[in-house]
C-alpha cells in the first residue's frame, strides 16, 4: 500500500471526539468505511493504548493508532482523521492531538512502505498542523504529496 492509493473513505475531516478513544473510534470507522478492516480492529488499537499508554502520539499533534496483524484487518490501509477540536492522549510532550492516522496491516512487514511515506510527509515540521486546518480532501492528499484531481 502506498499513500497515494488510499480511497476517499478514509479520510474523515473536522471530526469531534471527546476524548482519545472517540478519536481512535473515529479512525477505526473510517478504516472499516474503506473497507481495511472490520470493527474488531478499532478495539484492538483501543486496547493498544490502554496497554502501552500514549506511545501511539509519535510527534505533536499527531497520533499514529495501530495493532498487531490480525484476522480484522482486510487488506493493508490507512486512514486520516482531523479533529474540530484537539483532545489529550495522555503524552507527556506531544499532546494535544489534532490528527489521528490508524494504520492496519495483514503482515508484520506489510507497514515498512507506508512508514517510509509517512516519515518523509512528517519531516516537514508544519504538515500536521496543515492536515489538521485542511478543509478538503484534496487539500490532506496536497500535504501528503498525493495530490489528484476531486471529483
Amino acid at each position: 500500500m502506498r499513500l497515494e492509493e488510499l480511497p476517499d473513505d478514509v479520510f474523515v475531516l473536522g471530526a469531534h471526539a471527546r476524548d482519545w478513544r472517540d478519536a481512535v473510534h473515529l479512525a477505526g470507522e473510517a478504516l472499516v468505511a474503506g473497507g481495511v478492516t472490520t470493527d474488531s480492529y478499532t478495539e484492538r488499537m483501543v486496547r493498544v493504548v490502554e496497554e502501552f499508554g500514549a506511545y501511539i502520539v509519535i510527534a505533536p499533534g499527531l497520533a499514529l493508532a495501530h495493532a498487531r496483524p490480525g484476522p480484522d484487518v482486510v487488506h493493508d490501509g490507512l486512514a486520516v482523521v482531523t479533529l474540530d477540536e484537539p483532545v489529550a492522549f495522555g503524552h507527556p510532550h506531544n499532546d494535544p492531538v489534532e490528527v489521528v492516522l490508524a494504520l492496519a496491516v495483514t503482515s508484520n512487514e506489510g507497514h515498512v512502505t507506508v512508514l517510509a511515506d509517512l516519515a518523509n510527509v512528517f519531516n516537514d515540521p508544519t504538515a500536521t498542523r496543515s492536515i489538521a486546518q485542511a478543509a478538503t480532501v484534496g487539500g490532506v492528499r496536497a500535504v501528503l504529496g498525493q495530490a489528484r484531481p476531486e471529483p
